[in-house]
């Protein structure tokens, strides 16, 4: 069988990507992933914040008490000279490009732009075969339009791409009023890949401390109903390589989204559940199933119900929802 794929402009040898998770972290758990068959790793996010408060930090001991003697200044070294968590970021990921086989995305999480871009060059300098920009924001100011939102993807994404020639990938939010728009607007402005979803972990209540507290819920096959859907509205209608990256357990999960269009499928839950090892399982029941239905590559598979590609396309619409309401029987 032929699993092989094009992500990004990057050959792939199958569908299946590590998406941004701690398994990142470590060579040990990098070198497992790629033993166990995944055909490319999203490194976790270097944030924006890391950024900011370490180069504050810095300036602040760099510069305490020196007001009193000038020439103290110079027994410090620059900035650059200091190892902080963003360097050893970029360390883990030239010594990933050096040592594995297979490509390397860098990740950036940001909502702003800003000197903070200015690692998306230095991601290219330590070997990242691509870059794949995060913009998680939630507004919370009801005098912010939606046009506000959709720029400050659109900013930074224009910095980072005036910054870096390699592929750059953009995750992006569900909540769009309009994702088509939205997607060809990014794309026109620089977005080599577009990855489906972002997904927002929402907030917890603590009833006991009477505090709101973070909640991270792995998720399951049913999230990716969602980029399966826009995947498959959006296949042949824009140059740019697809990404899901939510609800991707199965050999069947993986199926499904490459039949409506997706150039890759990035796990996380399920190899936080099962282990990296888990890609091989997944990837013997991919070519099990294309053997008995008889496919012989992913390329022939892919987009193939898509909304451009069915006979009824109304099926991604509102049609679907008229539809599936009526299938719906209530117990008697």
């Amino acid at each position: 069988m032929d699993l092989s794929t094009t992500y990004l402009g990057l050959k792939l040898k199958n569908p299946i990507v590590a998406s941004a998770s701690p398994l990142s972290r470590s060579m040990e758990s990098m070198h497992r992933l790629e033993d166990a068959g995944t055909s490319a790793i999203v490194m976790h996010s270097l944030f924006e914040e890391q950024i900011i408060h370490e180069a504050e930090s810095l300036d602040h001991y760099k510069s305490a008490g020196t007001e009193s003697y000038a020439e103290a200044l110079t027994y410090f070294p620059d900035t650059g000279d200091y190892h902080f968590a963003p360097e050893e970021y970029l360390e883990l990921v030239a010594k990933a490009a050096n040592k594995l086989e297979i490509p390397i995305i860098a990740s950036m999480n940001g909502i702003t732009p800003g000197g903070w871009t200015s690692y998306a060059k230095k991601m290219v300098e330590a070997g990242a075969s691509a870059l794949e920009l995060n913009v998680y924001y939630i507004p919370t100011d009801g005098t912010m339009a939606g046009v506000d939102v959709e720029n400050r993807y659109s900013d930074v994404l224009k910095e980072v791409r005036g910054a870096v020639k390699i592929p750059v990938a953009v995750k992006l939010s569900p909540f769009f009023s309009s994702i088509p728009n939205v997607a060809q607007r990014l794309v026109s402005e620089g977005a080599d890949g577009l990855v489906f979803f972002n997904r927002f972990y929402q907030p917890d209540i603590d009833l006991e401390e009477l505090d709101v507290k973070p909640g991270v819920e792995l998720s399951n096959s049913y999230a990716n109903r969602l980029p399966m859907r826009w995947i498959g509205i959006l296949f042949g209608k824009t140059k740019a390589s697809l990404a899901a990256t939510s609800g991707v357990h199965t050999a069947e999960d993986v199926l499904k989204l490459t039949m409506v269009g997706a150039d890759v499928t990035m796990m996380c839950s399920a190899l936080l559940m099962h282990g990296p090892e888990y890609i091989g399982k997944v990837l013997k029941d991919l070519e099990r199933w294309m053997q008995e239905h008889e496919y012989e590559s992913i390329e022939q598979m892919k987009g193939s119900l898509s909304h451009k590609s069915i006979a009824d396309p109304s099926a991604y619409e509102r049609a679907n929802y008229m539809k599936a309401l009526n299938r719906y029987k209530l117990l008697a």
